[in-house]
């Protein structure tokens, strides 16, 4: 038999690739890095590409830009440990049954966590910051942590007080440089995922001043003016429930927005805040380049609740009203070429469902948000989701609890344990919610519909319990 040099070597190819198949299929379908970073306070128009003119986020606006803007996201409670053990479950507080002054998150809903899943399956998981949730054995939920919020220092060292070597840096700093350095040094036969809860731009509560940032931005915003609240005339305070206006909304916009001068600075030292996240944003990216993995390492930026920045003289969240549960969410995945602003409603619950959809990670049934990977796939295409829940459960007399209903036309809303009317808003012709229509005669069957829909969507999620809540610890103090 004559030996044939090409067809030697036609089969020594095909041998090759019969090898080499599953190798190079694993390469195609390697699992994506996710970094998701949470902002404390940060509403949804302080940010570039929410028209905002005056705040600078270049990091986040080209996110945005080359990835998915989620236009009307919204934190289904707008207070920060309630909205963090959703963002960690992917369930309503209703379900949960975590917020301040509960002892812990139960075990059941640990079990569930977006950290622990992924750990479970495969990841490398990280977690720096404010995790703002109580847990048994934390540490146990990630490969690589360091839990820490602002400091009990009734000034600067609020913010100031951690070190990277000798120097004492802004808790922004130190976490982001935590970031880079898990990334530097995360395996490479594992995917990672990242989770960064910074502390800021939530206001340092004991302090005078409030709002602290870094030396560098010292100027920054200095020759800006802020525009006045759209909802800032005394007319919009009046309408509130005298509980509300008695309450810590008003206490601490006192605090921060109660004269012109004062409302100038806070903002802007607010603005400095955020811009110096973007900052860290902008090093993380870059050590993601250095790495070599920037091209599979999806980016997620969400902040966890909404902001009065004095709209109606008040401050903080708490309440039902947009400016409170409206929250940015931006998501960027390298290997999707689509960019898109979606203007459908998602909720802060469905980027947990998301990052284990990424993750290619079975997700548990009992999950109570969407997936939100097929608008990052497909752009702006039509959801099932006609309304949201919007609630707030705690106990205590100065944030009144209250919850409602809101579509992309209506919004529905009432107090739960004092006596104040219902409200109604008509969100197409009203979106800064100003007329409350609740006793108008001509809304009534509207106001009915709702108020129904509410009533069942709360039993809904009511009766989607994993096991009994733990009472309130009624003698702790916020």
């Amino acid at each position: 038999m004559k030996f044939s040099l090409n067809r030697f070597k036609s089969r020594y190819a095909a041998m090759v690739y019969i090898f080499l198949f599953p190798v190079l299929l694993f390469g195609q379908n390697k699992k994506p890095n996710i970094i998701f970073i949470l902002t404390d306070d940060q509403r949804w128009d302080a940010l570039g590409v929410a028209g905002n003119a005056i705040i600078q986020t270049p990091q986040m606006n080209a996110l945005a830009n080359s990835g998915s803007y989620f236009k009307n996201a919204f934190s289904t409670t707008p207070i920060c440990a309630a909205s963090r053990a959703s963002i960690l479950t992917g369930l309503y507080e209703r379900t949960h049954g975590y917020t301040f002054q509960k002892p812990k998150l139960k075990q059941p809903y640990a079990e569930i966590m977006y950290p622990k899943l992924l750990k479970d399956n495969g990841y490398h998981v990280g977690f720096y910051g404010k995790l703002g949730v109580i847990l048994d054995n934390p540490n146990q939920y990630f490969d690589q942590s360091d839990f820490y919020d602002r400091g009990a220092s009734a000034d600067r060292r609020g913010y100031f007080y951690k070190k990277l070597g000798d120097d004492t840096v802004h808790l922004t700093r130190f976490s982001g440089q935590q970031a880079q350095e898990f990334i530097k040094n995360a395996p490479s036969n594992k995917p990672f995922c990242l989770s960064i809860y910074f502390s800021a731009p939530h206001g340092h509560d004991p302090s005078k001043e409030q709002y602290y940032w870094q030396e560098k931005s010292d100027s920054l915003y200095k020759n800006s003016t802020i525009p006045t609240p759209v909802l800032g005339d005394k007319k919009y305070f009046n309408n509130l429930p005298s509980e509300v206006q008695n309450g810590f909304n008003r206490v601490r916009w006192k605090w921060r927005f109660d004269t012109p001068e004062k409302y100038q600075e806070m903002v802007k030292g607010y603005y400095r805040m955020i811009t110096e996240i973007d900052d860290e944003i902008g090093f993380i990216r870059k050590q993601l380049k250095e790495k070599g993995v920037e091209d599979n390492t999806i980016i997620i930026v969400m902040g966890d609740n909404g902001y009065f920045l004095g709209d109606r003289q008040l401050a903080d969240k708490w309440l039902m009203y947009d400016m409170s549960i409206r929250i940015p969410l931006i998501i960027y995945d390298p290997r999707l070429t689509k960019h898109a602003a979606i203007d459908k409603m998602v909720l802060n619950i469905d980027i947990t469902k998301t990052i284990v959809d990424l993750a290619g990670v079975e997700v548990p049934k009992n999950y109570q948000g969407m997936s939100l990977v097929p608008f990052l796939k497909k752009g702006n295409i039509q959801s099932d989701r006609t309304a949201i829940l919007v609630e707030h459960l705690w106990k205590i007399p100065d944030i009144p609890s209250s919850e409602g209903i809101r579509t992309e036309r209506w919004k529905y809303f009432r107090y739960r344990l004092i006596k104040a009317p219902e409200e109604l808003y008509d969100l197409k012709k009203d979106p800064l919610e100003k007329y409350n229509l609740a006793a108008v005669p001509k809304y009534a069957k509207i106001l009915a519909q709702l108020r129904k829909q509410c009533e069942e969507t709360a039993l809904k999620y009511q009766s989607e319990k994993l096991c009994p809540d733990d009472p309130f610890i009624e003698d702790k103090k916020f």
